[in-house]
């Protein structure tokens, strides 16, 4: 097994394994050392003794012999009481098999890393990278945050669940309201992490359907937030267009060239009736908003059907009254180009001046897309460049690449 095959099984497990390591030890910290070190020791043996037959199994017992061994050593170096024996295996120890994931599990810590104590910017970065397993560069591009700002909070937020002795437990539906945002943000941006592999060959694409499950859960914790109904009918939105996301050779069709014969009518149903209830308990609310404008392509049924952008736009005007961020002016920018052209796009697209779209993929295609349209063939060449440079999943790389190739030479 070569290195980078290592390395998949070592991102796809991550997520779940450290959950597992942080319901079992209660200490972020120790969890996140203990599978480092546990992947480390990985590289050695399975270069030697082949890989084993359940990878994430291997890895899981020998992070916790890891984390009982520093506990132990801390307890000797503390003068403390021998050792007890070694815990029975918990409910936490199934997470490390795929087939018996448990959803309130993951969902209780990502509670617990949502915890007041943790300063809000920090709360969706931590659960990010400990229960989820996105890499520092993945979280940082998805926040349009520097890698160096986003390592200085993990340490606070840990630091600060650490001193402030956080408990890990799923706290009384009396202290969820304070949390609640991190929380929809986590899944959201989790979700979004598997949908922009159109192919669903990443290491994240099982959080489509894990996250789709906790949206559903949500709603049933949360029966009167229209944030949790309108994030349930968001991704149910995302996952209904999915068997139309890929051309017959694999190449991901954007949005608005997807047949709608090929969506999912029995997840437009359910987030037709989630955001029914969402828009009589938030009708203004930012991710209610959101989910307005998935419905509005859900609508289509044949290709035929006219593509909905000025009603697109209006929502989109509509929602940066509520949540003005480069996100979603960029968006709308879209729309814009379809309305108004390609020069009106990339005067807006111009006054955007966030510095962590430079790192952030849809922009520079975005970008690439205005940029053909308007003319300008060689500044064109440039963006598509740049986005293929931050290596996009395999089915948007072939898109972006198949532009790229189509664009005439010598311009």
């Amino acid at each position: 097994m070569n290195g980078s095959a290592i390395e998949r099984v070592f991102r796809a497990s991550s997520g779940r394994i450290v959950a597992a390591l942080v319901a079992r030890f209660r200490d972020l910290t120790l969890a996140e050392d203990a599978f480092s070190e546990c992947c480390v020791r990985a590289v050695g043996a399975w270069q030697v003794g082949g890989v084993p037959h359940d990878p994430a199994a291997w890895l899981y017992q020998v992070a916790v012999r890891v984390a009982l061994d520093a506990l132990r050593r801390q307890r000797t170096r503390q003068h403390m009481m021998p050792d007890p024996p070694p815990p029975e295996p918990t409910a936490e120890d199934s997470m490390i098999d795929d087939r018996h994931i448990i959803p309130d599990e993951r969902l209780r810590l990502i509670f617990i890393c949502c915890h007041p104590a943790v300063a809000p910017d920090s709360r969706a970065a931590l659960t990010l990278r400990l229960i989820c397993g996105l890499t520092m560069t993945e979280i940082a591009r998805a926040l349009l945050i520097e890698e160096t700002a986003l390592a200085q909070r993990l340490v606070r937020a840990k630091r600060t669940i650490a001193d402030a002795a956080v408990s890990f437990e799923l706290p009384a539906p009396e202290y969820w309201a304070e949390r609640l945002e991190a929380v929809l943000s986590t899944l959201e941006i989790a979700y979004s992490k598997a949908h922009e592999d159109a192919a669903g060959l990443t290491t994240h694409a099982g959080f489509a359907a894990e996250m789709l499950h906790l949206s559903t859960m949500m709603v049933g914790l949360l029966p009167d937030d229209g944030d949790a109904h309108a994030l349930a009918a968001l991704l149910h939105y995302a996952e209904a267009r999915r068997p139309a996301r890929l051309d017959s050779s694999g190449m991901m069709i954007p949005l608005s060239l997807q047949n709608p014969v090929f969506w999912r009518r029995e997840f437009i149903v359910k987030a037709n009736a989630f955001l029914a209830r969402a828009v009589q308990l938030s009708p203004e609310s930012a991710r209610t908003l959101q989910a307005k404008l998935q419905a509005c392509w859900c609508e289509r049924l044949t290709l035929s059907d006219p593509a909905p952008w000025d009603r697109v736009r209006h929502i989109y005007d509509e929602l940066l009254l509520v949540r003005d961020d480069p996100i979603v002016r960029l968006n709308r920018i879209v729309a814009v180009a379809e309305l108004d052209g390609p020069d009106a796009a990339l005067a807006e697209l111009d006054s955007l001046g966030h510095k962590g779209l430079e790192q952030f993929g849809p922009y520079h295609a975005v970008h690439a897309d205005l940029l053909v349209r308007a003319g300008r063939l060689a500044e064109a060449r440039a963006a598509y460049e740049a986005v293929l440079a931050l290596d996009p999943p395999p089915a948007e790389r072939r898109w972006l690449a198949d532009r790229l190739a189509g664009l005439p030479t010598g311009q």
